[in-house]
């Protein structure tokens, strides 16, 4: 049976005292960039490129067998529009990556790409543009797996995800079933995308194909299109962070103006085309077929004030491998972006590996 957990209120308060007491991460816990280059990639749709980069991030030191494969690997994957910097804030290494926490970094080698079409990956605005192949969530999965093989990971102790990269965790459950030890879905359904996110997606995608400048997304770097930031950029706000939050943020109306301005300000970084491709390549995100492939222990959490995965329609599968963590919302709550804060969830995710431990072996060589 489906395990239910409603997480107690005070899990949510911890955000706000985290925002207190966040801490620099230490010398030698320093992200270490990286590339791999995946050579003839074909996408689902049978378009190809003769070199896809996936840039990637790494946290901790990695173990290794006899063979030299290495043993204690996490794979982190983050949300639509983001990167894998979204991933090593302060807060993620205060509530998760400290000892003690959930993904210790002395136990674990945490890997954190950038997904196709973001951060250092191969992406449309790298100089193909329009021309760049068209990519969905398994396209994305494929290229991580390749990744993952090249730096010589053959099986993940966890792939954890938060908003898309939680989409892209169901579908590591079922492309690659026997790949890990564990799986944690953060602000997802294992479902195809409608109702309201989807209206909200088929909005991006209208204001980007009808904004002037955008000419079937041919436009030059010195011209870009800009007119879809007015819409697209505060609705974003609006999907994905909660009331409380943007009430305290603009609490009357010059202020909350203001705020608008700030947010459409910050959105001249975003390039029409890398926006437009990313909300476009959830199409092929529908799990739910091949749910009952899933074999390894799964956790899913989720948030009551979550605007884009709201909890009635969570569609959530009721099997004994599955734990299922619904958080209230509360003052400190910030909706579907409680991602950005995990010591909001960081205990949810503890107690889920302290039922399925995921054991390092603690007499292997660890190799730089």
């Amino acid at each position: 049976m489906l395990t239910v957990l409603l997480v107690p209120m005070l899990a949510t308060q911890a955000a706000a005292a985290s925002t207190q007491r966040v801490r620099t991460p230490a010398a030698d816990s320093q992200p270490k960039p990286n590339d791999v280059v995946v050579h003839d990639f074909v996408f689902g749709d049978g378009e190809s490129l003769a070199s896809l980069k996936v840039h990637y991030l790494t946290l901790g030191k990695p173990r290794r067998d006899a063979s030299g494969a290495i043993t204690n690997g996490v794979l982190l994957l983050h949300g639509t529009a983001g990167s894998s910097a979204d991933l090593v804030t302060a807060y993620f290494f205060d509530a998760l990556y400290g000892a003690g926490e959930p993904l210790d970094l002395s136990r674990y080698f945490l890997v954190i790409p950038d997904v196709i079409g973001a951060g250092d990956s191969s992406k449309p605005s790298d100089g193909l543009g329009a021309h760049f192949p068209r990519y969905g969530y398994k396209d994305q999965v494929r290229a991580q797996h390749q990744m993952l093989e090249q730096m010589g990971i053959k099986h993940l102790k966890l792939v954890l995800g938060t908003s898309m990269g939680g989409m892209q965790t169901w579908l590591w459950a079922e492309m690659y079933p026997n790949d890990m030890d564990g799986l944690v879905a953060i602000a997802t359904t294992p479902a195809a995308i409608s109702g309201r996110n989807m209206v909200w997606r088929e909005m991006v995608s209208q204001a980007i194909r009808g904004d002037p400048a955008w000419q079937n997304g041919n436009y030059s770097k010195s011209s870009p299109p800009r007119n879809w930031i007015n819409a697209v950029i505060p609705l974003s706000a609006i999907m994905t962070g909660s009331a409380e939050q943007l009430q305290v943020q603009g609490p009357t109306r010059a202020t909350a103006i203001g705020l608008v301005e700030n947010m459409e300000t910050k959105g001249e970084a975003y390039d029409a085309n890398d926006m437009l491709y990313v909300f476009e390549s959830s199409a092929d995100y529908d799990p739910a077929p091949n749910l009952q492939v899933i074999a390894k222990p799964m956790l899913t959490i989720n948030f009551a004030d979550d605007l884009t995965n709201p909890p009635e329609f969570l569609h959530m599968p009721t099997a004994s491998n599955y734990t299922s963590v619904l958080i209230p919302a509360g003052p400190d709550s910030y909706g579907h972006m409680n991602i950005a804060h995990p010591a909001v969830w960081a205990s949810a995710l503890q107690s889920f590996l302290e039922r399925s431990p995921l054991p390092v072996a603690a007499n292997v060589e660890v190799h730089k």
